[in-house]
């Protein structure tokens, strides 16, 4: 018996990674080239200092992405975090969109309307809401859908740091990450990516989810028995001599000499070249040459069920409101 076609889809929002070396410049040039990236009016001179900044970072980035095996595993973790999708329900299409690299926003689109797909819900995979991020991918894809004159009933879930649900699938990767050690012996450091402050200042709420979001894990940690030495925030990415927010991850490593630590991904429900590299990879260098005695970065939500089962929820909440 042939199973009936969904009318109704979620499509996961992220911004993309490199698939192979020779993509890391696609990657870099649309990044830069986003206009949320690169506020500056001019569609001429953005792509002049894009393609500057690609030129300038290609060989760097290039080199980063050798020591994680030369492709972001973003890609693959969503991919897999559909398959679970499908695997638990049938009565949606998923499906994935990305901001900088395929698949682009309007293959998607394309592909939705092929299907006759008549409602939308479009999840962003960031948990906090930022105008650099979940607004850029949100806007790209509803001009997707312009271009090709298809008006599907949309849905948009922006952020969901207070989630219940979302903040218990956090805690059950920071217990995967102890390894059933004692978490009084650890520090537990929620690392964000960080945004230059003028964002702040603009009104970006950013880092009042980021914050609002570490405050409701912390009164969550101790109820499921893991009460740690301290917890803190900091800021990782860095980039340019502008003010960023603050603290930054390498000034708040440097308390912990002869200490334990984990580190928390708060702002990605995806591992991706940043949590494999710059995390995993480049902080750990830092953290042997500061003395700290056991540094560990626990994996985002990446396609585990708990996190499925999430998204289903709050496709629901949409689609049947």
């Amino acid at each position: 018996m042939q199973k009936n076609t969904p009318k109704k889809a979620i499509v996961l929002l992220n911004m993309g990674g490199a698939s192979s070396l020779n993509e890391v410049e696609v990657f870099l040039k649309n990044m830069f080239n986003d206009p949320y990236i690169l506020p500056i009016k001019s569609d001429f001179f953005r792509k002049i200092l894009a393609n500057f900044i690609t030129h300038k970072r290609l060989e760097e980035s290039q080199n980063n992405y050798k020591k994680i095996g030369g492709k972001s595993p973003i890609i693959e973790h969503t991919f897999k975090l559909c398959q679970t999708l499908e695997s638990l329900d049938e009565s949606y299409f998923y499906t994935y969109a990305m901001r900088y690299t395929p698949p682009f926003a309007n293959m998607v689109a394309k592909e939705l309307q092929s299907k006759n797909i008549q409602e939308i819900v479009l999840f962003s995979m960031y948990p906090h809401f930022s105008y650099t991020t979940t607004q850029s991918s949100y806007e790209d894809f509803l001009y997707a859908l312009k271009t090709l004159n298809y008006h599907p009933k949309i849905h948009f879930i922006k952020n969901y740091f207070d989630d219940l649900d979302y903040n218990k699938a956090i805690i059950h990767r920071i217990k995967e990450s102890l390894n059933n050690e004692d978490s009084n012996d650890f520090h537990l450091i929620f690392s964000a990516h960080s945004l230059p402050q003028k964002n702040i200042d603009r009104g970006d709420p950013y880092q009042k989810e980021i914050l609002a979001n570490v405050n409701i894990l912390k009164k969550l940690l101790p109820q499921e028995g893991l009460n740690f030495a301290s917890i803190q925030v900091a800021y990782q990415s860095k980039l340019g001599p502008i003010k960023w927010l603050e603290p930054s991850l390498e000034n708040t490593l440097k308390k912990y000499k002869n200490k334990k630590v984990i580190i928390y991904p708060i702002a990605f429900s995806m591992d991706n070249s940043e949590t494999d590299f710059e995390l995993s990879i480049q902080y750990k260098e830092v953290s042997q040459n500061l003395g700290i005695l056991d540094y560990r970065v626990a994996r985002c939500l990446n396609d585990s069920k708990e996190f499925a089962n999430f998204i289903i929820k709050k496709g629901n909440e949409c689609t049947k409101a």
